[in-house]
C-alpha cells in the first residue's frame, strides 16, 4: 500500500501560508536534501487546485533542477472545479475525492507526496488518510496566517525522526498514532 506523505514548511506557530515570504533566509543544502528525500521516496504528487495551478504556471515551461522532477512526476489533482489537468503527467481526481484518494493509496507504486494544498491536506487529515507528516519547522513566529492544523483539529502523532539543520530549521517526521 502506498503512503500519503504531507510535506510542509511551517513556522514555529504552525503557519504554512506563503512560505516564499519567510523561508529563504533559512534555505540551504540540508533543507534541499530533505525535499529530495521526499521526492525520491515518491513517484507521484497530490495537489489541490490552487497549488496545481501555481506549480503548473511556474514550472511547466522550465527545465533543470526541481522543474525536471515536477514535470516528469505523476500529479494527482484533487478538484471539483477544474475541468481538466493539462500539465504533463497530471490526472484529475474529482467527485468523491476522498474515496478516490483512498483507492489510489491501495494501488501499486511508491509513496505520494503532498506539498502546499492546505484545503486538500485538511480533508486528508479529517479522513485519516495521512500516513506521515514530513515537516520542516522554520525558526520564525508569524503570528497570523493559514495554519497546517485548523482550530479544532484533533490528531495524535508519534515522532519517528527529528533532525536539526544548521540554519535553525528542524526536520520532524510524524506518523499518526493509530
Amino acid at each position: 500500500m502506498r503512503k500519503i506523505i504531507v510535506g510542509q514548511f511551517v513556522s514555529l506557530d504552525g503557519v504554512m501560508e506563503a512560505p516564499e515570504k519567510w523561508t529563504f533566509p533559512y534555505q540551504n543544502d540540508e533543507v534541499m536534501a530533505v525535499l529530495g528525500e521526499n521526492m525520491f521516496r515518491s513517484d507521484a504528487m497530490l495537489l489541490g487546485r490552487k497549488t496545481y495551478e501555481a506549480f503548473a504556471a511556474s514550472f511547466s515551461s522550465q527545465t533543470g533542477g526541481i522543474a525536471d522532477y515536477l514535470n516528469a512526476t505523476h500529479k494527482y489533482v484533487a478538484s471539483n472545479t477544474l475541468k481538466s489537468a493539462d500539465w504533463n503527467n497530471s490526472s484529475l481526481v474529482s467527485g468523491d475525492v476522498v474515496g478516490e484518494l483512498a483507492k489510489i493509496k491501495q494501488g501499486e507504486g511508491k509513496d505520494i507526496v503532498v506539498n502546499g494544498s492546505r484545503t486538500l491536506v485538511q480533508a486528508l487529515i479529517a479522513h485519516d488518510l495521512v500516513d506521515e507528516y514530513s515537516l520542516l519547522v522554520f525558526p520564525v513566529v508569524l503570528g497570523q496566517g493559514i495554519r497546517l492544523f485548523e482550530a479544532g483539529a484533533n490528531a495524535t502523532l508519534k515522532l519517528v525522526a527529528s533532525k536539526p539543520i544548521s540554519t535553525g530549521v528542524v526536520h520532524l517526521k510524524y506518523e499518526p498514532a493509530r
